[in-house]
């Protein structure tokens, strides 16, 4: 069943792999093209360093690392091989390789949070998976080995970093803690940005005003309702909206870009989100059935 609450929590947490799907509208139409890994710096550094000026919180103690850790994990290291998949892989094929994330999640949490595994759980995984690649997939999309790998290393990443932001539960405030996991994973792509891109590009006033919405509400908005749904809902419920980004950007795709839909990739929208509204409906425990028994004094019965 779904309290005022929880509903409210998951509602609002959905937020941010819709905001995501946009990515895909927003790169193609504003950012300048074959810049990936520069797209994935600008959306997280400039963001982590606005939510870290607006917060003045820094990191104490073990934060300091794990903030470098999750950041990584979460972050840099998850954009990086995103966008190698993407390249390698046509985006069809990187995003049902990506949707093996709350399968994944699931089994993590089974290890390191202790958490039950149930059937229903892995049953929903695979159709999130099988409803991906209806949805998305080409009938001509090719396989690249490299790209298949990265597309599952991304996978694998964000599934420890969804898990371990279960885990360290940060005492800091939540926009303090988003805005130190954006700082460390751009950190993390700065040197790898220069080192396989080159330098920066002279920007347009359309670029600027992509990389202002990626950071924004790609970033700092998105993030800060992830981790929130992270701390207070099951990883496992919060990665099965992550399935919400493909389903947002193919529709975007449809309307905006004038992208045929057919019936085929509709049928896998509709198994998408029933996998998604079955992974969060949670079943309600029988109440235990308890026996009354009727004492008869001595004398008064029949």
């Amino acid at each position: 069943m779904l309290s005022n609450r929880r509903l409210f929590l998951l509602l609002t947490t959905a937020i941010a792999p819709m905001l995501w799907g946009t990515t895909y509208v927003v790169t193609t139409e504003f950012l300048p093209p074959h810049r990936p890994l520069l797209a994935a710096l600008l959306r997280a550094l400039p963001a982590g360093l606005l939510l870290v000026a607006i917060t003045r919180v820094l990191p104490r103690g073990s934060w300091w690392w794990r903030s470098l850790v999750l950041g990584t994990l979460n972050i840099g290291a998850f954009n990086a091989l995103l966008f190698v998949g993407a390249y390698r892989l046509p985006g069809g094929v990187a995003a049902t390789v990506g949707a093996i994330q709350p399968l994944l999640v699931a089994l993590l949490s089974a290890g390191l949070l202790r958490q039950r595994l149930s059937l229903r759980t892995v049953l929903t995984s695979i159709a999130g998976v099988f409803g991906v690649g209806l949805l998305v997939l080409r009938a001509t999309a090719r396989l690249d080995t490299w790209g298949v790998l990265a597309a599952a290393g991304g996978a694998v990443v964000m599934a420890f970093g969804v898990v371990l932001s279960k885990r360290w539960t940060s005492p800091a405030p939540l926009l303090a803690t988003t805005g130190w996991q954006l700082v460390a994973g751009g950190l993390v792509l700065l040197p790898v940005t220069f080192l396989v891109e080159g330098a920066f590009p002279a920007f347009t006033l359309r670029n600027l005003a992509g990389y202002s919405y990626l950071a924004l509400f790609g970033s700092a908005i998105a993030y800060a309702l992830w981790f929130r749904g992270l701390r207070e809902l099951v990883p496992t419920e919060v990665t099965f909206l992550g399935l919400l980004s493909p389903v947002v950007a193919t529709t975007l795709g449809w309307l905006l870009l004038a992208q045929h839909l057919t019936t085929l990739q509709a049928v896998g929208g509709f198994v998408v989100l029933a996998a998604l509204v079955t992974a969060q409906v949670r079943r309600t425990p029988k109440k235990p059935v308890v026996e009354t028994r009727v004492l008869v004094p001595a004398g008064e019965g029949c």
